[in-house]
């Protein structure tokens, strides 16, 4: 692929608008039909599945790390930019996961609680 022609932009653009359209369509039938027509179980893996596709468009179309010159080094660092930004979601993930967790009690017991503390 010739890199920044406007013709790889239009088609990255035309791609990565398709897959997010049809993602949102994806949802709206699923809202729309009361949650029946697609299950939960098929929804989430499927607009994954969509941003995902979307991503690699990106990469390859905008990015270009799909380009011979000079790809290690933009693959390298896109590899450690992913892998923090992993750290940082699935981290955050895990935190709410275990405040949820945590929180569990019923209001009242909380403000009992809270109450019952010296300071924080």
């Amino acid at each position: 692929m010739k890199k920044n022609t406007l013709k790889s932009y239009i088609t990255g653009f035309v791609l990565s608008l398709v897959c997010t359209l049809a993602a949102y369509i994806v949802v709206q039938i699923h809202v729309s039909s009361e949650h029946t027509v697609i299950s939960h179980e098929v929804l989430i893996p499927l607009i994954l599945a969509f941003a995902i596709l979307q991503l690699i468009i990106q990469l390859i179309f905008f990015l270009h790390l799909a380009d011979e010159s000079g790809s290690r080094w933009k693959l390298a660092a896109f590899a450690s930019t992913l892998g923090i930004v992993l750290i940082v979601v699935v981290g955050a993930i895990w935190i709410m996961g275990h405040l949820n967790y945590n929180m569990m009690a019923s209001p009242s017991d909380m403000n009992q609680y809270i109450e019952s503390q010296d300071g924080f």
